[in-house]
């Protein structure tokens, strides 16, 4: 079966459904979608504003064949019952014109809806030698229409004032055509509206840089021939820095409560690019790797979108995808989520959070949009074939925004518990779900004085080998195995997280849905740290049952060495895990 057909039929079986409740529906399985989003086969950046008739508009790339190929267009397509259903898809730009692609749209106070899209106005199909080029959706004019009857028909064609800087000059056609392309959405600083944009030196998408357009009238002059623009920053170079290579890109803002900007974007290095603008992006601070923290860990990410979102309650959420494992356009599945708390005009970010998976791993999700109703959270997303609305429970948000104070100890699904281990020899543990269904968590308190490779710390294995362990490696690591008799997955802490001489607290989640293995140490998500692309690993949607007949042994080394042991009979989540880290040894 098709798989546009199959999520499609999914989705019609859920559309009755209340899946905004968890209780029913894993939310972040791609395939509990509340809707597919309509396209023409090719479908790219599904981006939503809310109109003043509280209708969703959703601009999409589309087209018949594969991406930039011939009939690319932009169109807008209706919903008015928050994404459940669709109308049919109304062409902004048409597939017989020049090629029109990734469109970003605005909605004014008053109504009126602007869409800023890439259109190859002079129809550039070759490279000044004559050679016929891939993907010319990249070249031409910055354009923009409007709607005033909320997306129904839209307004003759208007070019954007892209000044050339030294990148275009550099570019294969000596600036005689430019290459860029946007994916932020426009957002409001005060009076004015800004949103950013790439500019790229080399065909067909590298030597990046990042600038950004300003209007400060937009929000009120309803005449486009006298809207206001400014192409920022100042001076003939953007938003780039040698130091993290050639590729920068897709670069994309939010409006700080501070009053500033806060840029970030993809590279090739492994990890997303972040900057600051305290002067409405005149000049901007010298681009560095993204951190959770000031100066701390650093976040990891392919090259794929980093997309920012600032929400209603003035925090932050950033959609990427956790590793870096450097592999053009792969590795988009899952998708994760951080949450970020703005200090000092400073975002701090959360430990992430797995948002969407989709069970086959060569899965690829990206270019996401978050929608905010009522208090309630939507996400859209693109697999370039599909594209689809997805209920976010706005709890895992919330875990997000207060990992930095939250300091409880889960007991929903906590089913064995033991806080003094040194005269104890095993533990019973209720039968833990099947894991093709559901999951479970271990949770940790340890102290060692040495690091022994080969000890068994806790097993209920049985003479199969069947059931799960946690040992130390040969790399000084905790690794927790499952066997259920056919299949063994194993998984272990980053190199050298786990410290001798002081408490240490060691959560392993074994999470059914995505079937992925996550550790989290002392409060932070294992994410490879220097040493791996992932802190996480899959495990095969095979492997079942690990229950066995025998209780939870623990060895010697384990009783001297585990000081507290909780058992879970479902995954835990990362906010849960660093809350019981918080709260400390009970």
């Amino acid at each position: 079966m098709n798989k546009s057909v199959f999520y499609l039929l999914l989705a019609l079986l859920c559309r009755n459904a209340d899946i905004v409740s968890a209780q029913y529906a894993d939310l972040r399985n791609m395939k509990n979608a509340v809707s597919i989003i309509p396209d023409e086969g090719y479908c790219d950046q599904p981006y939503v504003v809310k109109t003043l008739s509280r209708e969703w508009l959703c601009v999409i790339t589309t087209g018949p064949g594969g991406e930039s190929q011939k009939g690319q267009h932009v169109c807008a397509i209706i919903s008015s019952d928050q994404g459940k259903s669709w109308s049919k898809p109304i062409d902004i730009e048409k597939a017989t014109d020049q090629m029109s692609s990734w469109a970003t749209p605005y909605v004014t106070p008053y109504g009126r809806i602007y869409v800023f899209y890439n259109y190859n106005g002079d129809a550039v199909f070759n490279t000044p030698d004559g050679k016929p080029i891939s993907n010319s959706a990249l070249l031409g004019w910055y354009c923009y229409k409007y709607s005033d009857d909320n997306g129904r028909t839209w307004s003759e064609r208007y070019r954007l004032p892209l000044r050339k800087t030294t990148v275009d000059y550099m570019n294969n056609w000596k600036g005689e055509a430019q290459l860029f392309w946007g994916i932020s959405k426009p957002v409001e600083i005060g009076k004015s509206m800004y949103f950013a944009l790439t500019k790229m030196g080399r065909y067909h998408a590298d030597v990046g840089e990042g600038w950004f357009f300003k209007s400060d009238n937009i929000a009120t002059e309803k005449n486009p021939e006298k809207l206001n623009w400014q192409l920022l920053p100042d001076g003939e170079q953007g938003l780039s820095t040698a130091g993290l290579g050639l590729v920068q890109e897709e670069h994309n803002i939010v409006g700080l409560n501070s009053g500033g900007l806060y840029c970030v974007y993809r590279t090739n290095e492994g990890f997303p690019a972040q900057s600051y603008s305290k002067d409405g992006g005149k000049t901007w601070t010298k681009p560095e790797f993204m951190t959770y923290e000031p100066g701390g860990q650093v976040v990891k990410n392919p090259r794929a979108c980093p997309r920012l979102f600032k929400c209603a309650n003035g925090k932050y959420l950033l959609w990427y995808h956790n590793h870096n494992q450097v592999v053009r356009w792969q590795h988009r599945n899952p998708a994760w989520v951080s949450g970020g708390v703005e200090k000092d005009g400073v975002i701090h970010w959360s430990q992430p959070e797995i948002l969407l998976y989709e069970t086959d791993s060569s899965a690829r999700m990206s270019y996401p949009d978050l929608i905010e109703e009522n208090g309630k959270f939507w996400i859209t997303e693109t697999q370039k074939e599909v594209a689809a609305v997805h209920a976010i429970d706005p709890l895992l948000l919330e875990g997000l925004w207060k990992q930095a104070t939250f300091k409880t100890i889960a007991r929903s699904g906590l089913i064995a518990e033991k806080h003094d281990l040194t005269t104890t020899s095993e533990i019973t543990v209720p039968k833990l779900p099947d894991l093709n269904a559901g999951g479970f968590a271990i949770d940790l308190w340890l102290h060692f004085n040495e690091l022994k490779p080969g000890e068994i710390l806790l097993d209920n294995l049985d003479s199969r080998g069947k059931g799960m362990s946690v040992t130390i490696t040969d790399r000084r690591t905790l690794a927790v195995t499952l066997h259920d008799g056919k299949q063994t997955s194993s998984w272990d802490t980053d190199p050298g997280v786990i410290q001798t001489g002081k408490p240490q607290h060691v959560v392993f989640i074994v999470d059914g849905g995505p079937n992925i293995i996550t550790t989290v140490v002392n409060g932070k998500l294992c994410d490879g740290g220097r040493y791996r692309p992932f802190g996480w690993t899959w495990f095969s949607g095979g492997l079942a049952d690990i229950n066995t007949s025998s209780p939870l042994k623990i060895s010697p080394a384990g009783q001297n060495q585990i000081k507290n042991i909780r058992v879970y009979n479902r995954y835990l989540t990362t906010s849960e895990a660093i809350g019981s880290f918080r709260a400390g040894i009970e």
